[in-house]
């Protein structure tokens, strides 16, 4: 089952997942797209969210306005859905109307593998040069041989005493279990997550193992009005909040 999380209070860009995408508004784009994979659900904390989910034919749950994380607020979506534990929950964010199909099956696939092979989570990345990576809001991860995650920041990672071209771009889309998922949102290492905003790094502050899946993607995840200007110009699509 693939789980997108939304709240409408979003700093950087608010209400970001009701801007419009080619007149469909983001939250509902992303869901689209994900419903070609796997069946979807909507967690949202706003009844509006979940009146626009239902005009569209998307199945909403209702969650509290208090989670801190979007896995939070998953978490306890899941436990309304009476999941088994042993069911894999794909976490597709809100702001990943672009992402694309093949990419989301081969996730599913790489997610199952993995979590049964023992990793804690997964999730995704792609490469990137030095210029788009000094972003902040383009969030960074390293990894080991193995390929499970060393570190997420919004800085630049590894930082480039000597030469460095490429550095891996996160994309926020996640894998696990049902019961692993309530072991994340049961963990209390949230410093480094606090301070980064990055809540997997509540899992690696664990000692827990997120399972890195490289893919080639066009996608962008928006973020700001600026990344919604880029994917108009990108995806070749109007909208509302451009003109």
């Amino acid at each position: 089952m693939i789980i997108i999380p939304t709240r409408l209070a979003s700093t950087r860009f608010a209400n970001k997942i009701l801007a419009d995408i080619g007149g469909v508004p983001m939250f509902v784009k992303t869901a689209q797209l994900a419903s070609q994979c796997d069946d979807v659900v909507v967690a949202c904390d706003e009844e509006d969210v979940a009146k626009i989910a239902a005009k569209f034919g998307i199945k909403a749950i209702m969650t509290s306005k208090a989670h801190d994380s979007g896995t939070d607020r998953i978490n306890e979506a899941a436990k309304k859905l009476g999941l088994s534990s042993d069911e894999i929950i794909i976490n597709l964010q809100a702001d990943e109307p672009f992402f694309e199909e093949k990419n989301l099956a081969k996730f599913k696939d790489f997610t199952n593998q993995r979590i049964n092979d023992g990793a804690f989570m997964t999730s995704c990345l792609k490469f990137t040069d030095h210029k788009e990576a000094q972003n902040p809001n383009l969030v960074k991860v390293i990894t080991d041989k193995d390929d499970y995650a060393i570190y997420f920041s919004r800085s630049l990672i590894p930082y480039p005493r000597s030469c460095c071209e490429l550095y891996k771009a996160h994309i926020g889309i996640y894998g696990y279990s049902v019961d692993t998922l309530a072991q994340f949102c049961s963990l209390t290492t949230k410093e480094l997550e606090n301070i980064e905003k990055l809540e997997q790094l509540r899992a690696l502050s664990s000692g827990k193992k997120i399972a890195m899946l490289e893919i080639n993607s066009n996608s962008i995840g928006i973020d700001t009005i600026e990344d919604l200007k880029a994917a108009a110009n990108k995806f070749g699509f109007n909208s509302s909040l451009l003109q």
